[in-house]
């Protein structure tokens, strides 16, 4: 056994399964977890000592990389003053006003006030009872295969027909609450439309990822998130952006600039959320999230307004420590290396596939990215813009790839409906090292059989 293999033993006595997030399970792909005890750069290195090249990167937070000595400094330094007041901090409204001088495109600005939480799930769950409590309505709209967290109103899924209110996805949720959510499918503005129009004056507002990244990653089509507002405007009804993983990581504004710059370029408007949820880059790698938007609507929060939220560690003042840290660094040069690498990387990834005859689409926005495995060609429907289009893939191929990966010390997102992240740490020699795994990965892919699949 492994010094990985004994770790996971010992957690499955004392935690639910050996992890603290089922991801961290393994259970697509199919193995025993790695037990991480360092991140240094590019790299992880796990119990046994195994070092690996990281495209996790925390799930994003790592933007600069792992441990990056200014980051590291600012939390030490801290730390060594408190590591929780349960009081105001100056470092919160630092934070704060750094975030609304840093997301503008134009002389558009979206964030007028924010508020400081510790998990992106927190932020979304306060972001939609902000909505109800601001619109007296009820009813909200996700789309299939977006993930906002594992509030009880967001936990929901389809049932036949667009007039069919949601079901709980998970034993817990009260069929009365998740039948307060409509789960639509996504980039289909008439699904959306024909919503408000069986219920009317009854939603209150919209959930969307900026760009979906949770179910592998795809991109909203042209003009998709600005329709939304647009609708639910003149309904009456509010838009929330959710870049709990876009935010700060695929420009330095989230993927909302990145689409307001592309519609200045087309000389369209942009367009403006009411409400945009944060997390991952915000806190750099610590529990920090937040919710910000239009000043009317925020300051119907407690103390101002009716609507109540609450946190003994919210503002965690060693957090915004790496928060304000990871986003002075996080300059145009960081992004032009994010930008470099991810065109590098999934390119070779494709390069690899296509060479041993394993079909496949590249899914990008921004400078997140990750595979689908299938034909996906214009004959066969072109790439995906659904989750029924992903979920129709040839999922069977990914933990060969995963573990081909991770046995030449390249280490994936354990599940094919992830995305990858790339850090402004990944050089030439950890990026030599991923490109040197990728043809074995890829014959390992080709030659996976649905029949053993996990």
């Amino acid at each position: 056994m492994t010094r990985n293999d004994e770790l996971f033993d010992r957690a499955r006595l004392s935690i639910p399964g050996g992890v603290n997030s089922p991801v961290r399970a393994y259970r697509s792909v199919g193995g025993t977890p790695r037990f991480l005890v360092e991140a240094k750069g590019p790299y992880v290195t796990d119990s046994d000592g195994t070092q690996y090249v990281d495209l996790v990167s925390s799930w994003g937070p790592a933007i600069l990389g792992h441990a990056h000595p200014e980051v590291v400094a600012a939390v030490q330094d801290a730390a060594s003053r408190g590591l929780s007041f349960g009081a105001s901090t100056p470092g919160e409204t630092e934070l704060a006003e750094l975030v609304r001088a840093r997301v503008t495109s134009g002389a558009r600005s979206p964030i007028e006030k924010i508020r400081l939480v510790s998990t992106g799930t927190e932020a979304t769950m306060t972001a939609i009872r902000l909505a109800r409590g601001f619109t007296g309505r009820d009813v909200l709209i996700k789309f299939a295969g977006h993930y906002h967290g594992h509030s009880d109103s967001l936990l929901a899924e389809a049932g036949s027909g667009l007039a069919t209110l949601g079901l709980p996805a998970s034993a817990g949720v009260p069929a009365a609450t998740a039948a307060l959510t409509l789960v639509l499918p996504y980039n289909d503005l008439d699904a959306v439309r024909e919503a408000f129009a069986l219920h009317p004056g009854r939603i209150a507002a919209i959930i969307t990822e900026a760009a979906a990244a949770n179910m592998g990653v795809v991109a909203p089509d042209a003009g998709f998130n600005a329709a939304l507002s647009a609708i639910a405007h003149e309904n009456g009804a509010l838009l929330i952006v959710d870049e709990v993983l876009t935010g700060f990581r695929v420009h330095p504004a989230g993927y909302w600039a990145l689409e307001s710059e592309a519609q200045a370029a087309e000389g369209s408007d942009a367009y403006s959320p009411d409400l945009v949820t944060y997390g991952k880059v915000i806190g750099g790698g610590m529990p920090l999230a937040a919710l910000g938007g239009r000043a009317d609507v925020m300051d119907f929060l407690a103390p101002l307004g009716p609507v109540y939220q609450a946190g003994t560690l919210s503002g965690n003042p060693v957090a915004v420590a790496a928060g304000i840290a990871t986003l002075t660094l996080a300059d145009a040069s960081v992004y032009a290396r994010l930008d470099a690498t991810a065109d590098l990387l999934s390119s070779s990834v494709s390069e690899a596939l296509a060479d041993v005859g394993v079909a496949h689409s590249v899914q990008r926005a921004g400078n997140l990215f990750s595979f689908v495995f299938g034909d996906y060609t214009p004959a066969a429907g072109g790439a995906p813009r659904t989750y029924a289009d992903v979920q129709r893939q040839d999922a069977f191929r990914y933990p060969a790839f995963f573990h081909s990966m991770l046995d030449s010390g390249v280490s994936l997102p354990p599940s094919v409906f992830e995305a990858w992240f790339v850090s402004a740490a990944h050089d030439d020699e950890a990026i030599g090292r991923i490109l040197d795994a990728l043809p074995a990965a890829a014959r390992a892919a080709a030659s996976a059989s649905s029949t053993l699949a996990v």
